[in-house]
């Protein structure tokens, strides 16, 4: 992901902890690398823990990084409904908005 695109807040932790920011970044990287799992996969299976925390940052990352990795907003959409008898209506409510914003963010929308 280009710089420009990643939200103010990361940037300024990043130049803040530029080490910190670093290894955790690393660890990320060495993660993905220890299994079979694609990106894709990867990406929505780490959406739906984001969801399960009500983390929207981490929703918009790893919805805007599913798409990036080959998802389909429809994908998306699904893995998100998914969890509806597991998190419950205003969790997954809250998650679709978000996944809402990236995805018109992405096609260019408002």
């Amino acid at each position: 992901m280009s710089q420009e695109r990643l939200p103010e807040h990361y940037l300024f932790e990043k130049k803040a902890h530029q080490a910190f920011i670093d290894a955790v970044e690393d660890l990320g990287k060495v993660l993905r690398k220890q299994g079979p799992l694609d990106g894709k996969t990867a990406n929505l299976i780490q959406l739906a823990a984001a969801i399960a925390i009500r983390s929207e940052g981490a929703v918009h990352s790893h919805i805007r990084r599913a798409l990036e990795n080959g998802a389909s907003a429809e994908e998306v959409y699904h893995a998100i409904v998914l969890l509806t008898s597991t998190l419950g209506f205003p969790a997954v409510s809250a998650a679709l908005s978000w996944a809402g914003d990236v995805v018109r963010k992405q096609e260019g929308s408002p």
